[in-house]
């Protein structure tokens, strides 16, 4: 992370707040390009269509990241996410395992949460210093996201408990 400094346009906070925005929109666009993948790996049914959904929301996130960065009077460009990188590879890997049918959707539910719990505590950060910088706007379509993101994991959780992992632990017998 590079070293910030006070400028014109604000406080290094700030500096990092815009970083972390960039940050979270590549991401986000990465996840755009790969919950398509997820989706057509995963056998079931259940666990297909809340990937799509999540697809769904997720376009909107990246829209929603856009206001951001108008709200600022800048323009929306992401920064190479790491961070993302290495979950998206993580679940590249759970598809390309030689795994029994709904192992595999249970090791997807894994992976998506893993994405989904990295998103919250970004989202969380970003509220934090949006609320310290008085950025309202951005707080408010922020928050949205998050509330978006929990749910999605809550979801996911349900799944795997109700479905996915029973499932998956009767292929085993």
């Amino acid at each position: 992370m590079k070293t910030t400094t006070k400028t014109k346009n604000g406080s290094a906070l700030n500096e990092l707040f815009v970083e972390e925005l960039k940050d979270i929109l590549d991401a986000e666009k990465q996840l755009v390009k790969a919950l398509p993948k997820m989706a057509q790996a995963a056998t079931s049914e259940s666990l297909q269509a809340a990937i799509t959904e999540h697809l769904q929301q997720t376009k909107g996130q990246v829209n929603r990241l856009e206001q951001v960065f108008r709200s600022l009077d800048m323009t929306a460009r992401g920064k190479r996410c790491v961070a993302m990188e290495g979950l998206i590879e993580e679940g590249k890997e759970v598809i390309e395992d030689d795994l029994e049918d709904m192992v595999r959707d249970a090791a997807l539910i894994g992976a998506a949460q893993k994405v989904e719990h990295y998103e919250i505590a970004s989202y969380g950060t970003l509220i934090a210093h949006a609320r310290l910088l008085g950025h309202n706007k951005a707080i408010r379509l922020l928050q949205q996201t998050l509330e978006e993101e929990k749910q999605t994991d809550q979801n996911l959780t349900e799944l795997a408990e109700s479905e996915v992992n029973v499932d998956a632990d009767d292929e085993d017998t």
